[in-house]
């Protein structure tokens, strides 16, 4: 309805704007958590052709943690082998090295390639499987109008959101016609690219058009806001906030083809530099595409710093796709999608307003180049890291202080991807060097260093949170943090630990650092030996964790320690008991989980372990999915998960784990004072009457 009709009025916990990969993994998480939440997108469907595709270990342990890893490992093409091409001393492309894609023994996952359309998909699905119907869904051709944010109130942020119609939503693509005698040219996403101008007016002429026919606006009142609606992020000009960095000259053209070739790589990650015609990385991908990344040196920005996309055609790109793989040669019949983009790295100056009611995640926040497959994978990060977090504090369950860590953690890590990013592109970009005396080309060998080292990075699971109220180490949080005064507001902090105090503390289970995600490894359940690795019993519900690393829990002095434990947790005062909601189960805030390490044949779920560790339901009986030995399965082996954990099998330890899977704190089974100190530093706990 326009101006002169009534406008609707409506609460909700959450309002998301943007339904990418960011958004629709916040809708996903809040899901999850049956927080209330609506999602709103501009687009008047999900995307069905090209943008991001690669996914990194630590997305698809997220998606496995939401339920549908499966589905998408199933589908994806797999990323085995990465393959060096560079010029030999006449100036001919040669295979140089040959090293894996993902760092063996990493993860249970390794990197995959699938197009976005169908990781939307699979969110979809999950989204509509886990949420009431009364509020989720995308809601289409809705783009926001203002945004006010008022300091009382159960709704303290206003947004208006203004309906647009099919014509309003439709996009504008460049037709490119007699390009090619053969074949599709594909679809243009030369409207999505960096290339393209921008769109801070587009809004407003959508928003008056809209108005001028009487379009349909709504106001919503909500309690946070995420905006995930990309690099022109609306929400971002709202807040008035920037992104800060610099395009390089560095121009580079993408296609989705079906290849026809001879080039014996094709069907392999690869990472080619020519002698004088640029270089090139070729993706395989699913359903036997090909994705190429083709550095167009033919094009340079102008005096404004911008390139001309008028100019850019698949032509073109093909042509000089053609021209680095010399004597090799390509030709497709069948392209499926195509644009061109300049290398940028910028990244916001904040990642929410002030009152932390307003966040930014994803593109909205940093940019960077594709090729390290890290824009979406990161941008999905980012919102995993921040949904559980505003969901807890809209149910109550959490402090709202715990919202100050969202910058502090994911804006390092967007500075850092930043860094490795400007020092990879100019290394893929650069010419190689022809000799040890050519100063100004790029050493293949310092190339092929700065790919193994980036390995671990690509992956996404070299990510180390700094201290706040929920990771418990020493240090500054603003110098281990984002370096920004948010840092340094987090609360938490007051466990004062010394460096050797902490080294102490880490030195319990030392292949679970602290701030870092919660590894993966085999461990078999008590009551029916079933395999599990561990990870899998960490789903993203809201639930916080305590890992209880009973040891040897047939020694007598073993297992008094952790009958002690138990007593404490089980206590009418405790943190465990205070955090739960009047007449909810004992675990439904924090759930125990227990791994030991006598022989699963000589040990009892019901006779040796406190009831506390295998809970009691009238209705359901003993809770049998809790307890876990660290022994040999029949059919796959020993995970060896203390060893690999670096935790005594004899005295093991206790280890909290966030709800996105970190590490939050480690210590001895009697330090059940610091335990609750961290509950009581994060979670809003009850009255002890």
């Amino acid at each position: 309805m326009g101006d002169a009709r009534e406008t609707s009025e409506s609460n909700i916990d959450v309002l998301i704007i943007g339904a990418g990969p960011a958004g629709l993994m916040a809708a996903a998480s809040l899901a999850h958590l049956k927080v209330p939440f609506r999602i709103v997108d501009r687009r008047r469907t999900k995307i069905f052709t090209g943008q991001a595709d690669g996914l990194q270990c630590r997305s698809l342990e997220i998606f496995d943690s939401l339920g549908f890893a499966d589905r998408v490992w199933k589908e994806a093409n797999h990323m085995i082998e990465i393959c060096m091409w560079n010029p030999g001393p006449d100036g001919v492309i040669r295979r140089s090295d040959r090293i894996p894609d993902t760092i063996v023994g990493l993860s249970r996952f390794q990197q995959i390639v699938l197009h976005q359309g169908r990781i939307e998909r699979f969110f979809l699905d999950n989204i509509d499987k886990y949420t009431e119907k009364k509020w989720g869904g995308v809601e289409r051709g809705t783009l926001p109008e203002s945004l006010e944010i008022g300091m009382t109130g159960e709704y303290p942020v206003k947004v208006v959101l203004r309906g647009l119609s099919d014509e309003e939503v439709e996009v504008k693509q460049v037709i490119v016609s007699g390009e090619k005698s053969v074949g599709n040219i594909g679809s243009d996403g030369l409207f999505r690219s960096n290339l393209g101008d921008a769109a801070e007016d587009e809004e407003e002429e959508l928003i008056r058009q809209s108005k001028k026919r009487g379009g349909e606006s709504e106001i919503v009142n909500t309690k946070y806001v995420i905006g995930c609606d990309g690099a022109r992020s609306w929400t971002r000009r709202a807040l008035g906030f920037e992104l800060q960095g610099e395009a390089t000259d560095f121009i580079w053209g993408v296609m989705d083809i079906i290849p026809i070739t001879d080039f014996p790589d094709i069907r392999m990650r690869c990472a080619i530099h020519s002698a004088n015609d640029g270089s090139l990385m070729v993706i395989p991908r699913e359903n036997r595409l090909v994705r190429l990344y083709i550095q167009l040196k033919e094009v340079t920005p102008d005096a404004s710093g911008r390139a001309d996309r008028s100019k850019i055609t698949p032509a073109l790109i093909f042509g000089a796709a053609q021209k680095i793989l010399r004597p090799y040669k390509i030709d497709y019949e069948y392209c499926d999608w195509w644009t061109a983009y300049q290398i940028g790295q910028r990244v916001g100056t904040s990642f929410s307003d002030d009152t932390n009611r307003v966040f930014l995640a994803g593109d909205a926040v940093h940019t960077h180049s594709p090729k390290a497959g890290q824009g979406m994978n990161v941008s999905m990060q980012d919102s995993y890291n921040l949904a559980w977090k505003v969901g807890l504090v809209a149910k109550g369950i959490c402090k709202p202080s715990i919202l100050s860590s969202y910058q502090s953690e994911r804006r390092r890590v967007a500075k850092d991807l930043i860094e490795f990013d400007h020092k990879f592109a100019r290394l893929f970009s650069g010419r190689p060097a022809s000799d040890v005396m050519d100063a100004e080309g790029v050493s293949m060998e310092e190339f092929k260093d700065a790919f193994l080292k980036g390995n671990l990075f690509a992956s996404g699971l070299s990510v180390n949170y700094g201290p706040s109220n929920l990771v418990v180490k020493p240090g500054n949080p603003a110098e281990q943090g984002d370096g920004s005064t948010r840092s340094s507001l987090l609360e938490g902090t007051p466990h004062n630990l010394t460096e050797e105090e902490f080294a102490k503390k880490q030195a319990l289970a030392s292949g679970l650092p602290v701030g870092m995600r919660f590894n993966s490894f085999k461990v078999l359940n008590q009551a029916c030996a079933r395999p599990w690795h561990l990870q899998e019993r960490l789903k993203l519900d809201g639930r916080f964790r305590i890992v209880l690393f009973a040891g040897n829990i047939l020694a007598p002095e073993q297992k008094q320690r952790v009958q002690t434990f138990c007593d404490k947790l089980d206590a009418p005062t405790s943190f465990l008991r205070r955090a739960t909601p009047k007449d909810d189960k004992i675990d439904s805030v924090v759930e125990i989980l227990t791994i030991h390490s006598a022989k699963r044949t000589e040990t009892e779920l019901l006779r040796d372990f406190p009831e506390i560790l295998h809970p009691f339901d009238a209705h359901n009986g003993w809770d049998y999915n809790k307890v876990f030995v660290d022994d040999v399965s029949y059919h796959e082996g020993f995970g060896d998960a203390h060893t690999n954990y670096g935790v005594n099998k004899e005295r093991g330890c206790v280890v909290a784990v966030r709800p996105d899977q970190y590490v939050g704190w480690i210590g001895e089974l009697e330090d059940f004072e610091q335990l609750t100190n961290y509950f009581e530093g994060c979670l809003l706990l009850r009255d002890q009457a």
